[in-house]
């Protein structure tokens, strides 16, 4: 990661739980995922696989909806492409202090204009599933941001509060700060809200416990960016704990975890799963 993980952005993530790295993406990496926003939430899924979870489909949600699809990168290698890169990896690896990293779960994330909130949550509340459970998150923009566009804000320094479970409605609350204030109160915190301006291919490494959420997109371009959710390269099913989605790929009678869905995208020895190389580097189907 050369300079990219120096002691200064170290010191950040550990003091605030968030930490902004400058051009993680490239004007290539940027253009080809735009490329993909459309035919995704179409349904057209360059390796015929359908994502874990597509929470909007045109004609069946409201247009005012963020836009989300889980685990795009099964359905498409443009999107595994970046999600799934040994540089996501590594900087998700280091922060968290791993030996290294593996793919839990990634987002690909739409706002077009208009699009209400989405509020304000931990990610860990949803990591009961895994041990040793916690996320350290990559959020890479495919546009430039800002705090009227519906860019993401986290609270700074909340990953020192107490975890919480899921709260409130995660998709067009009326107050998407609701369950922010709540927790807050609970530990005794004042908020710091921090709205992440930040231009197209920057990204934003948080740990699972930030909280963080996002406004309404009040200007007339669209906010796209994608997400990389990262465990540790040592994680484990969780013996009794079950993700209604993601314990469906446990194999009976085993907690490892099978690198097929949860490849390891960088480990400290040079280690990463073999058929990474040769999915991404398949070019994409025609449509």
């Amino acid at each position: 990661m050369g300079d990219m993980l120096h002691s200064e952005i170290i010191d950040t993530f550990r003091r605030d739980g968030f930490v902004i790295i400058r051009n993680l993406l490239d004007d290539d990496d940027i253009a080809a995922a735009r490329d993909r926003f459309e035919p995704l939430f179409k349904g057209k899924f360059e390796t015929g696989l359908y994502p874990d979870e597509w929470n909007w489909q045109e004609g069946r949600d409201p247009a005012d909806r963020t836009r989300q699809i889980c685990n795009g990168w099964k359905s498409d290698r443009t999107i595994a492409r970046i999600v799934l890169s040994p540089k996501v990896g590594e900087l998700c690896a280091r922060l968290g202090g791993w030996p290294g990293a593996r793919m839990g779960q990634d987002n690909v994330l739409w706002k077009p204009p208009g699009a209400k909130s989405l509020g304000f949550h931990q990610d860990d509340s949803y990591c009961h599933w895994v041990v040793p459970a916690g996320y350290i998150t990559c959020w890479m923009t495919l546009d430039d941001t800002a705090a009227s566009g519906g860019t993401i804000e986290y609270a700074r320094g909340s990953h020192l509060w107490p975890l919480s479970p899921p709260m409130g409605k995660f998709h067009a609350p009326d107050d998407y700060h609701a369950s922010l204030r709540e927790a807050a109160a609970h530990a005794g915190r004042e908020i710091e809200i921090v709205p992440i301006e930040v231009r197209a291919g920057d990204a934003v490494i948080h740990h699972g416990r930030t909280w963080h959420g996002s406004g309404p997109n009040r200007e007339t371009r669209p906010r796209r960016s994608l997400v990389a959710h990262c465990l540790s390269s040592e994680a484990r099913f969780h013996p009794t704990e079950v993700s209604y989605i993601y314990s469906r790929y446990r194999r009976r009678d085993d907690l490892a975890m099978d690198e097929s869905y949860f490849p390891i995208l960088w480990r400290a020895d040079g280690y990463r799963s073999p058929w990474l190389a040769r999915y991404l580097d398949l070019a994409p189907a025609a449509e």
